[in-house]
């Protein structure tokens, strides 16, 4: 075999443009390799070894031996033609069809990068974002969290445009781009797709704050007091934002804030009781050590102080110091927890992510926790809200949401029936919070019956939370959503219904319906792929951090199948309202058969995708 490569270093290859090279026998193995490389199991495991890459490889080396030497050259296509042939003739189908694929795709590529329109459309693309304002240019203002004129804004835009043309010709099939394009189907954050990016996140602060983490530029402490959490809340959220190209959310932001109002007040008691100690000359009397063990094990600010009894004994002096200590601590406490509440709404309006160009889209989800620590968070963010930013603009971030739970802030008698009042008077003045129902028949059987459970939402309103891979990893914190892609029902309604036509094609337009859901599945899917593909240090926030469901599992070069199996895609629609128009003529609050239809309509998708679930 040896002699033979030696002897075809006198083989000249012929590349596409004519230019002719030596034959390198190295970058035809690297090209067998990476067919069998990308046929994966579902353990992430390769499902080829050397011996198979080996087999072909010679196969081709021999084949090119016999039949070009003579002739002393070869094409690139011919050798590809028989990498193929040798794929088929050992029964390697899969790695035929993906080499395979993949040589279509590159030729699509290349055909379109030498197409005078569609770079003279890229080139206009390109004119307009770098020659015209926000004012003048559509695609600057796409995004309404990017300042389009701005330059790093800009900046965005032009690699934005550059990663769109990419993904189109380079990893997408034409089918897919072409039915965006037309506007059949839109396919979110298509310029991040090269990139492996997922969209949005459900972020576990526990987690996070247990033993502090790093942002990549140095490693934060775990948190002691209420403000260091809302600040590591913040910065959490921008770090999370740089991984992914959707939103972060924080489902559960009561019960994860509460332990900094604990901590807060355990040192503000510590310090009340120690001044008026000393101003009172009681110092000398009271073993201050002992003080601070004892508040060290109080688990909530609500306290009895006559667990201090066997400080101050007969004292009433030292007894009244000690209840003066606690008035004190608690009014500090709920000071700084306003603060630090309202730090962090002012952070997530002003600080920057990806390249300075946007703010995190944030949101919060919050209102259940009934603890006195957890009720001073919501009441204390809920009046931030309330007072707005530095010039009383309503503050856009975090999309705050009030979950709302019979027996516990739903009903007069609930605990936290006073914060839904204080909700409800803030949302009719600034329009947040948004509410959500805990209760609701596609929400409540999924809580198991703590905070975990409980159903968030993300910044598009999204929430993640069924889990068909693993029921027992049903949960809310550390997942999210991989990709979207929403239908275009408008076109479908004007296609088929009494707008266009002498009467409604119900048929046709759940016919065309479910076709353009197979589309979009089969191309989520294959986005899907390239995300599984990517490693750890791809994403040293949301993977190196562990914030991703089992993440911190992960060893550096595996791929990322085994956990973003957790995520969820999604297939979304647009305008039901005008599709029922173009059909029935009539919107579906005018007409109670049109608003039967509409809902039909939606409960044929979420069959079709719950087909979809239970195949994959």
């Amino acid at each position: 075999m040896i002699e033979t490569e030696e002897k075809l270093e006198n083989l000249e290859v012929v590349k596409r443009n004519g230019k002719k090279v030596e034959f390198d026998g190295t970058k035809v193995a690297l090209a067998i390799k990476k067919g069998f490389d990308s046929v994966i199991l579902e353990d992430d495991e390769k499902k080829y070894t050397s011996k198979d890459i080996q087999k072909v490889y010679q196969a081709v080396i021999k084949k090119i031996a016999k039949e070009y030497l003579p002739n002393g050259k070869i094409k690139i296509e011919e050798v590809q033609d028989l990498i193929e042939d040798m794929l088929k003739k050992y029964n390697y189908d899969d790695v035929y069809e993906n080499f395979s694929e993949y040589r279509k795709r590159r030729a699509a590529a290349r055909e379109a990068f030498r197409d005078d329109k569609n770079m003279a459309k890229l080139q206009k693309k390109i004119e307009g974002l770098g020659l015209k304002s926000a004012n003048e240019e559509d695609s600057k203002r796409e995004n309404a969290n990017i300042d389009g004129n701005s330059a790093m804004g800009t900046m965005l835009q032009f690699g934005s445009t550059i990663s769109r043309a990419f993904t189109e010709t380079y990893l997408m099939k034409k089918k897919f781009a072409e039915a965006h394009d037309n506007g059949d189907i839109h396919i979110h954050d298509m310029d991040f797709e090269a990139m492996g990016t997922t969209t949005c996140m459900q972020i576990d602060l526990n987690k996070l704050f247990k033993n502090g983490f790093s942002t990549g530029h140095g490693h934060l402490r775990e948190p002691k007091d209420i403000m260091s959490y809302s600040a590591l809340a913040a910065i959490a959220i921008q770090s999370d934002q740089n991984d992914q190209h959707g939103g972060q959310s924080i489902p559960a932001f009561d019960f994860y804030m509460a332990p900094g109002v604990l901590k807060t007040f355990k040192r503000q008691y510590k310090q009340a009781v120690y001044e008026l100690l000393d101003f009172t000359d009681f110092i000398s009397f009271v073993n201050m050590d002992k003080v601070e063990k004892e508040i060290d094990k109080l688990n909530s600010i609500n306290v009895d102080v006559s667990c201090f009894e066997p400080i101050y004994k007969d004292s009433h002096e030292v007894k009244r110091i000690f209840e003066k200590a606690y008035e004190t601590a608690y009014k500090k406490t709920n000071r700084m927890t306003y603060q630090a509440m309202e730090a962090f709404i002012h952070n997530l309006n002003t600080m920057h992510s990806r390249a300075g160009a946007q703010v995190p889209f944030s949101s919060i989800n919050f209102g259940t926790d009934t603890s006195p620590e957890g009720r001073m968070v919501i009441k204390n963010f809920l009046l931030s809200i309330d007072a707005g930013l530095g010039k009383n603009e309503t503050p856009i971030f975090p999309i705050s949401i009030f979950k709302l739970r019979k027996g516990v802030n739903y009903e007069t008698t609930d605990p936290n029936y006073d914060l839904f009042k204080l909700a409800c008077k803030v949302s009719s003045k600034r329009l947040f919070p948004n509410f959500s129902f805990m209760d609701s028949s596609f929400n409540k059987p999924y809580f198991k019956g703590d905070y975990n459970t409980e159903v968030g939402y993300m910044g598009c309103r999204t929430r993640v939370i069924g889990n068909v891979i693993d029921e027992d990893k049903a949960v809310t914190p550390g997942r999210g959503n991989l990709s979207f892609t929403s239908i275009n029902l408008p076109r479908l309604g004007i296609k088929h219904g009494i707008v266009r036509n002498d009467e409604i094609d119900m048929k046709g337009f759940y016919e065309e319906l479910g076709e353009l859901m197979d589309l979009v599945k089969d191309q989520l899917l294959e986005r899907f792929e390239i995300q599984c593909n990517k490693r750890l240090y791809n994403f040293p926030f949301l993977l190196g951090q562990g914030v991703w469901i089992d993440s911190d599992k992960l060893k550096p070069n595996d791929r990322l199948r085994k956990i973003l199996k957790h995520g969820t895609l999604s297939i979304g629609f647009i305008g039901l309202a005008e599709c029922l128009k173009a059909l029935t003529g009539k919107y579906q609050c005018e007409d109670e058969k049109t608003q039967k239809l509409g809902l039909e309509i939606i409960e044929f998708m979420r069959k079709k995708v719950d087909e979809y679930s239970r195949k994959i």
